[in-house]
């Protein structure tokens, strides 16, 4: 039995990458849906967020010499781009999948607005939330903290590379130490760099767990989904 009714599930647009470093990957795109639509089906309803890094990121090298606002819009239409290929390749899953926007383009995708993204949700869609908040200086994490708390979501789901929160970079450093479960006051006062400050932040004021783990292992989005204790627990 699913450990959770509603996630938010945020993953980084890097992962639609693959092993490229840019632009979409199609088999990684098609296992990542192969895995989602396999939770969506045990009845978890589930909102995905997914950055736009692997396309343009504003507060990369790329965007030195820009105006950080138009830099993160451009940001924000990237994610519309992952939005747009996972939407596809949920549905050839078999999922029904909606992608809203906060930034409207109605020719592509739903506005967002939040009763209708929770009745898609009720009706066992995956809702699929793009352009970030539509305003800059908030990055995707903090984007995914909003729409898990206005559809109130159970938790919000946070897939890496790495398999948890450490207490230094764990590529970095061999002694590095995970930590199983640790408090969002820990996790702003060590500076632990798992999401934004202002997300945890956000987290911790509404009562918002959050879950940190390893997607580069098949199956670990289903396993958290089943409450399996992977990566770490922020509460």
């Amino acid at each position: 039995m699913p450990n959770y009714r509603r996630i938010l599930l945020k993953l980084s647009g890097e992962v639609m990458a693959g092993p490229a470093s840019f632009g979409l990957d199609a088999a990684r795109v098609q296992s990542l849906a192969e895995e989602v639509a396999e939770v969506a089906r045990t009845g978890v309803q589930i909102g995905l967020v997914v950055g736009g890094g692997n396309f343009f990121r504003g507060v990369a090298a790329a965007a030195q010499n820009m105006d950080r606002v138009s830099a993160d819009h451009m940001g924000m239409l990237a994610t519309v781009i992952n939005a747009l290929a996972l939407q596809d390749a949920l549905e050839k899953q078999g999922v029904p999948t909606r992608v809203m926007t906060a930034i409207e383009m109605k020719s592509v995708a739903e506005p967002y607005i939040r009763r209708r993204a929770v009745r898609h949700l009720e009706k066992g869609r995956i809702v699929i939330f793009a352009a970030g908040t539509s305003n800059p200086y908030f990055s995707t994490d903090t984007a995914a903290t909003l729409r898990g708390l206005e559809i109130h979501a159970e938790i919000v789901a946070k897939a890496t590379s790495v398999d948890g929160v450490y207490d230094k970079d764990p590529r970095k450093h061999d002694d590095a130490v995970r930590f199983t479960e640790v408090t969002y006051s820990e996790v702003l006062a060590k500076n632990l760099r798992v999401m934004d400050a202002s997300a945890v932040a956000m987290c911790r004021d509404n009562k918002l767990p959050i879950t940190v783990f390893n997607l580069t292992v098949r199956g670990n989005i289903m396993r958290m989904a089943m409450g399996e204790p992977i990566g770490t627990l922020i509460k």
